[in-house]
């Protein structure tokens, strides 16, 4: 609806209280900064810092000062780690560079030494990535942070019978959460609005919880578990109603009674144990709110949220101190020390921290965790994408889907839960899907085509179960290009990439396309390899579309014609010298799978 969109438009970037009354660590800046140019970019590298959440660079030509390098995400500059390449910069101009460190997103440290670079200017000049794989490493467990999780459009839409583009919308919101389990091995999901008006839980007798137990009983019949994010307000409890998000008014009010808040909560929570069990509900996450510090999902201060945080877990608790509750469910990384901070001054529990983060990889808040003594706590991204706009090109991209590669390296083995925002593009808050390719976040559209983020994670999947050691040099090596390496019994499967952040480029850059070779020492030049690969015009749903002359919606031969052109596709690679060369794009990702003949 326009008015949903206007209002979200004017009021998605103010962030809530940002007063603190803790002080952040005055961290070190980073040392070791080197920058290197090369075709069409800049590498700068560091090494970490202690505290650090993440790091902010700053670049400067010869005679200006140094700002922070804008990637164009839409979100926050900060990045979670080294090495990082700039491919904003314009070739053939000398620049410096400088690294500070983040202790959190609203602030940043000292600037580090400054160094610089320049980037080269093409000419005529085939940029090598050499990739070398120890195929005979014992290796390390793989870590999959897109199992655990996937996120939702409201859950009631699954009993929805309405239409959008022809197709029933409950019905292929399941099939998509049923895709996500059965192909991705996703095992919750997470979305918005189990308190909202049309799940009616509140009645002029006391609670009513029917229509939650459909949605759930759909949700556990897929395989999959919920996470209960507890919200928004129902009207019966909101100390202002008129207080709203999205098309179908959300209300975003604290409530006019924080005991009958509680008493809700628990209420819920001991219906679900007496209805499915405490051995099932206690695989489940308990997440307080969503993105309170927006003023767009929160009418109340920081104090008042901390105050519903308090109630909110002692409700759930009351329950079964086993059950586990969290938070504070914000946008870009904002209120993690905040929430960490209130709980260590009064006790209340945090076993989850979750956040969200759109547009680079998820920062570093085991940091945070520290830093107020809640080290054992989970890290759950409960929220994360290439963007945080509605409707925006760039969902429908295969730039997004190879974003979604980089993001999940980075985040493996220091986050529990990378949670993809949203598994269908059935997502209507600023209103249904008005066209087919619109832009949604969904890793599949409406009618159940694969975008290429879902042909990313399905990649990824293909990934055996022991990580193998993997070397880059060259220009671009480890920033631009990345590999992920693993082995199975009789396989090895290598994934490598080219991708940078700045979303200027989501359309491709010539000047970025790496020629790499792939040697993996030990391996007989014999085995059969077989290579996937994920491009512009291949598993690229949107070209398809533009070649089938596809209008608002497809017809039904295009539909059938959709699914075909848009699948990846598998062909045989050919050894040279006992090494794998190939092309790789910018962005494009590639699969090699290696296996005896």
């Amino acid at each position: 609806m326009p008015d949903a969109r206007a209002d979200w438009d004017a009021r998605i970037t103010i962030r809530s209280d940002e007063t603190r009354e803790f002080d952040f660590p005055d961290l070190d800046p980073p040392k070791d900064v080197h920058a290197v140019g090369g075709v069409g970019q800049v590498t700068i590298d560091w090494s970490p810092v202690d505290g650090a959440v993440g790091y902010l660079i700053l670049r400067a030509t010869e005679d200006g000062p140094l700002e922070p390098v804008d990637h164009h995400s839409g979100d926050i500059l900060a990045v979670a780690g080294p090495p990082y390449v700039d491919t904003t910069c314009t070739p053939g101009t000398p620049y410096r560079y400088a690294v500070a460190s983040v202790p959190e997103v609203t602030a940043s440290g000292r600037a580090s030494e400054v160094v610089g670079a320049i980037p080269l200017v093409a000419d005529g000049i085939d940029p090598v990535v050499t990739v070398t794989v120890d195929a005979v490493a014992e290796g390390t467990e793989l870590q999959r942070p897109w199992v655990p999780m996937v996120g939702s459009e409201r859950l009631s839409q699954l009993l929805c019978k309405d239409l959008t583009g022809g197709r029933e919308i409950g019905a292929e919101l399941e099939q998509a959460l049923r895709r996500m389990h059965d192909e991705l091995g996703v095992r919750t999901v997470r979305a918005h609005a189990i308190f909202h008006d049309d799940t009616h839980v509140i009645t002029d007798t006391g609670y009513d919880f029917s229509v939650v137990d459909q949605i759930y009983d759909k949700v556990l019949e897929i395989g999959l578990r919920p996470v209960v994010e507890l919200g928004f307000m129902p009207r019966e409890l909101a100390a202002d109603p008129t207080k709203t998000v999205f098309a179908y008014g959300a209300i975003i009010s604290p409530p006019k009674s924080y005991e009958q808040w509680g008493t809700l909560v628990q209420a819920l929570v001991q219906h679900l144990v007496d209805r499915y069990g405490p051995d099932e509900v206690l695989g489940w996450d308990f997440e307080v709110w969503n993105e309170a510090n927006l003023s767009v999902f929160w009418s109340g201060t920081k104090s008042e949220w901390l105050r519903l945080y308090d109630v909110t877990a002692a409700a759930v608790k009351a329950v079964d101190p086993r059950l586990a509750v969290g938070g504070p469910s914000s946008a870009a990384a904002g209120w993690v020390d905040d929430l960490l901070a209130h709980a260590a001054s009064t006790g209340s529990p945090v076993d989850f921290v979750s956040t969200h983060l759109y547009g680079s990889a998820p920062l570093d808040v085991r940091a945070s965790l520290e830093r107020h003594g809640f080290g054992a706590a989970r890290i759950l991204w409960t929220e994360w994408g290439v963007t945080p706009r509605h409707f925006n090109p760039i969902n429908d991209s295969v730039f997004a889907g190879v974003f979604v590669l980089r993001g999940m390296r980075s985040a493996a083995g220091r986050v529990d839960a990378l949670s993809y925002w949203v598994a269908s593009d059935h997502f209507e808050e600023l209103g249904r899907p008005p066209s087919f390719l619109h832009g949604g976040f969904g890793l599949q559209t409406v009618g159940g085509l694969s975008k290429p983020r879902y042909h990313a994670l399905a990649l990824l999947n293909r990934l055996g179960p022991v990580e193998l050691p993997v070397t880059l040099t060259g220009d671009g090596a480890g920033s631009l290009v990345e590999a992920w390496a693993t082995r199975d019994r009789d396989r090895i499967a290598v994934l490598l990439w080219n991708l940078t952040l700045d979303q200027t480029k989501a359309d491709g850059s010539a000047d970025l396309t790496r020629t790499v070779k792939l040697s993996l020492p030990g391996v007989d030049p014999h085995w059969r390899v077989t290579a996937t690969q994920l491009a512009n015009g291949t598993g690229d749903l949107v070209a398809a579309a533009q070649e089938l002359g596809v209008g608002d919606w497809p017809t039904d031969d295009q539909w059938r014609e959709l699914a075909e052109r848009s699948q990846l596709v598998r062909s045989s690679l050919e050894w040279r010298d006992s090494t794998l060369e190939l092309t790789l794009p910018m962005p494009s990702a590639i699969l090699l799978e290696i296996q005896p003949t």
